[in-house]
């Protein structure tokens, strides 16, 4: 089953499961939290959606059960889960692909945006629960939100540890089976033209809340364990210098700079505007971001990787840089592979 638009499955999707528990709150009310608890060095778990409008914050979190998390070496109990084996995924027709990916190459063309991501929602059929799959997957930073939505993300949005605020975009990801694949993204210009864009991007926003900005390391590798194979995931890092009392308006400071550039583009503002034409739904909590603080530094991460259950029907959402040297095949090619379960 190929599908052009989701709306076919399950009616009107424009905008995704909204949730509904008491953690939830306004984004503003989770920013004052997050400023009032930073203050009081207390340890909370938080997330924001994509458009921040809307999270949670939940305080001494390692006990919660409203949510189950993981970040690094840490998280919440979990009861053990069975890994399903059936997981199918049904794109979209790669000609509804292409008019996604048109609309935003006309933005591209006008300059108003020199970068843009571009994602869509992927129906899956599986016999995998969220919270099996939170369980069984392989990545740093991982959250379910029982019944909605489940993220295995390996990617960083910032970390502040010691004054010190880092962030470590991703742009570029090949197959690591590709003979030299390591060599062909790298010197791929595309690749190399996107990177640099999001890391000036990533530059810029932490320049307006730390000083002392630099760029650390610019294009390594990561390895990524997928039930496809592995991947091969090109970051870098940008660091920058806060002052002692970053605590106290911690939630001033991640506000500033949402949304994630890696997941939104530059320059945001009007490229946010093309995304919201070229996609026609809002993204919810996928792209959103998610993290913790523990009293003393802090770990977040963007939320890609991201399978969400809309009343019974599960969609996989992915995306890709778009610039003005992309191929719509070769991104509708990304996107299609970046649908995958990270179990070994």
């Amino acid at each position: 089953m190929y599908i052009c638009d989701t709306n076919i499955i399950h009616g009107d999707i424009k905008s995704p499961t909204q949730l509904h528990y008491a953690i939830f709150l306004s984004a503003s009310d989770v920013q004052s939290q997050m400023n009032s608890m930073g203050s009081q060095r207390i340890p909370f778990l938080f997330a924001v959606n994509f458009e921040m409008t809307e999270g949670f914050i939940i305080p001494h979190p390692l006990t919660t059960k409203d949510v189950y998390w993981s970040i690094g070496s840490m998280g919440n109990p979990i009861i053990p889960q069975p890994k399903g084996s059936r997981f199918t995924a049904h794109p979209i027709f790669a000609e509804c692909y292409k008019a996604k990916f048109d609309t935003a190459y006309q933005g591209l063309m006008r300059g108003d945006s020199f970068l843009l991501n571009l994602t869509v929602c992927t129906p899956i059929e599986m016999d995998h629960t969220l919270e099996s799959i939170f369980e069984n997957s392989h990545a740093t930073y991982k959250l379910c939100v029982p019944n909605h939505f489940v993220c295995f993300s390996p990617e960083t949005f910032v970390r502040i540890q010691d004054n010190c605020i880092a962030s470590f975009p991703m742009k570029g990801t090949i197959d690591a089976a590709i003979p030299d694949a390591e060599k062909v993204i790298l010197q791929d210009y595309k690749e190399t033209a996107e990177h640099c864009t999001i890391v000036d991007l990533i530059r810029n926003d932490l320049n307006q809340i730390a000083r002392n900005v630099h760029v650390k390391r610019f294009r390594y590798i990561d390895h990524l364990h997928t039930n496809k194979g592995e991947l091969l995931q090109v970051s870098s890092e940008v660091c920058g210098h806060l002052d002692n009392n970053w605590h106290t308006h911690i939630g001033d400071i991640l506000f500033q700079l949402l949304p994630a550039g890696s997941i939104s583009g530059a320059p945001k503002p009007s490229t946010l505007s093309i995304i919201q034409r070229s996609e026609g739904e809002k993204r919810g909590y996928y792209t959103g971001i998610f993290g913790l603080y523990d009293g003393q530094s802090l770990d977040s991460a963007v939320m890609i990787r991201f399978i969400e259950n809309r009343n019974g029907q599960f969609f996989f959402r992915s995306g890709g840089g778009i610039t003005i040297n992309s191929d719509w095949r070769s991104e509708y090619d990304e996107v299609l592979q970046k649908v995958y379960l990270p179990f070994l």
